[in-house]
């Protein structure tokens, strides 16, 4: 009876697993503070997304690192970078796989922000040309969505408008439009190689104490175009993602970042919690706030354990 009258279910099939590619050939890196995930190469990074999806997971959302940085990003849009490669070779072996790209500079430049970085700040306006650059490169190797995350202002307008023109209608667009400027991102950037060499990210990244302003970016983002919008992190930002469910109709995704994965392993090690019944938890509490999707690190462990029960 507690199963047939519980008001809140969360499984795999509304989940999103994030993957690291990098450029070059090998064998995966360890991304020593997020266990169990691994920078791939663009073909292993395909294959893993391919086991997931196998596994019952129904999208990924790649993550690019690169070589070869700069000022302004360039190798964000290379078409045959490690991004662009891994989504040819997703949707060759599985084109029902929904693929999803992060479209920002930070693991691109050598500064390490997310947009042009010029007299101790961010160029919002230099910063827009690139990320629509970069969003029609993915969208030319097969993306499904797009997701700007670089939290500049109009790019979801900006990125609908040039995909538009380059042919792809119908490639979608997820809005980062409440990223706030969280202490819980630090693995990522290490996974991702994205850790600022001045400054920090406050003046683009919302403040986490102001829920009015997170609702007007999601609003103003739904406005512009964005197909669906994101809320991160996810455990700290519960009220703003159901202010938001009551606010605006299209789907919400959720991030539950890498620090909150972190932090729950981090415990298990130590015996302090159980990690699945902690991941378990978490997830349904992000979806029950509002969340329609969640970006989550669990995402493949998720899978496995409902086949276990199904097994």
């Amino acid at each position: 009876m507690r199963e047939w009258l519980a008001e809140s279910r969360f499984d795999s099939g509304r989940t999103i697993y994030p993957i690291f590619v990098r450029p070059g050939t090998g064998s995966r890196e360890t991304i020593a503070s997020l266990p169990g995930f691994f920078r791939y190469s663009a073909e292993d990074g395909a294959r893993h997304a391919c086991e997931a999806h196998d596994a019952g997971v129904p999208a990924v959302l790649l993550f690019g690192l690169s070589h070869h940085k700069d000022p302004r990003g360039k190798e964000a849009y290379n078409r045959d970078g490690p991004v662009a490669r891994c989504v040819r070779a997703i949707k060759r072996q599985r084109p029902t796989l929904v693929v999803i790209t992060d479209v920002c500079l930070c693991a691109y430049t050598d500064h390490g922000h997310c947009g042009v970085w010029s007299n101790g700040q961010v160029d919002n306006d230099a910063t827009l040309p690139i990320l629509e650059k970069v969003a029609v490169a993915h969208a030319a190797a097969g993306a499904d969505f797009v997701a700007p995350s670089a939290m500049m202002d109009h790019q979801v307008a900006r990125l609908r408008a040039a995909l538009d023109r380059a042919g792809y209608p119908e490639t979608g667009i997820i809005g980062y439009s409440a990223k706030f400027a969280s202490a819980f991102y630090g693995p990522f950037r290490e996974a991702a190689d994205s850790t600022p060499s001045e400054g920090d990210r406050r003046g683009y990244q919302l403040d986490p104490r102001n829920a009015r302003e997170a609702l007007r970016e999601i609003e103003h983002d739904v406005a512009e175009g964005a197909d669906l919008v994101l809320i991160k992190p996810a455990l700290s930002s519960l009220d703003v993602l159901a202010k938001a469910r009551e606010r605006v109709h299209v789907p919400i995704v959720a991030y539950q970042v890498s620090g909150e994965y972190a932090m729950i392993h981090a415990a298990a090690d130590r015996g302090w919690l159980d990690a699945r019944a902690a991941a378990l938890e978490t997830l349904t509490a992000i979806h029950r706030a509002g969340a329609d999707l969640i970006v989550t690190y669990f995402a493949l462990s998720l899978a496995r354990w409902e086949q276990e029960r199904v097994d």
